[in-house]
């Protein structure tokens, strides 16, 4: 199943959510699951983002359509970046 990396940045509406619910976050994974999106890592981080997210989803479609649903919320930015681990990659180039 294809990787992507989710750069996401929590707007003012999220950080108040964040704030007073911080299970929200794991909540929010299982929402993805049942859009086929699965969570395999997950990092808060310092700097232009708040988190950073590896995923997997069957196809380019369903993760779309997840950002879309979940963009329109309005207590997250996202950057969705399409990713392949580095030995397929190297296979690629072969």
């Amino acid at each position: 199943m294809p990787y992507y990396v989710i750069l996401s940045t929590l707007t003012d509406e999220g950080r108040k959510t964040i704030k007073q619910n911080p299970e929200r976050i794991l909540e929010v994974d299982k929402e993805l699951e049942k859009m086929g999106v699965k969570v395999r890592e997950q990092y808060a981080v310092l700097g232009q983002y708040d988190f950073v997210n590896i995923v997997e989803a069957p196809n380019i479609e369903t993760i779309m359509k997840t950002s879309a649903d979940i963009g329109a919320r309005g207590s997250v930015q996202l950057t969705t970046l399409p990713a392949l681990p580095i030995r397929e990659f190297i296979k690629k180039l072969k």
